[in-house]
């Protein structure tokens, strides 16, 4: 059995970090599924999935690397408008893509007797890079 569902948000300006586990267990309880895999999927070119522990300082520490890595103030080719085929009004965004380099367009976990095999500080995140954004992830479970 394949079950699929959407998750859609607006985020917030700049960088944000979303636990999206609890919204992907409830799929997973509707799908009535209890072996298989569950895939978070996100649609876009500047946001990112990954697994990693809910703590606030972490949580913190990750989007100060992210920054530090790819700060919004550098010079970027992307960023020149006027050598892309691009409307005038489009995002000056590079730094965006360049930090969605260190993450994931997806995650897949494992499911084990109807309930996601996330170790015991694991949560399902989605990163925007690129805020505020309308947003679309994609939750596919196959099973049985």
């Amino acid at each position: 059995m394949i079950f699929t569902r959407k998750i859609d948000m607006k985020t917030d300006n700049g960088i944000s970090i979303i636990n999206i586990t609890k919204k992907v267990k409830s799929f997973l309880a509707e799908s009535g599924i209890k072996k298989g895999i569950v895939t978070v999927y996100t649609r876009h070119t500047t946001t990112g999935v990954r697994i990693n522990e809910d703590e606030t300082r972490l949580l913190k520490d990750i989007e100060l690397f992210l920054n530090k890595t790819a700060p919004i103030n550098s010079r970027y080719l992307h960023d020149d408008i006027s050598l892309r085929e691009c409307p005038p009004d489009e995002r000056i965004n590079a730094h965006s893509h360049v930090k969605a380099l260190f993450l994931n367009s997806s995650e897949t976990i494992p499911i084990i007797d109807g309930d996601l095999a996330l170790g015991e500080w694991q949560s399902i995140f989605f990163f925007e890079l690129d805020g505020s954004r309308q947003r679309e992830l994609i939750v596919q479970i196959i099973g049985e």
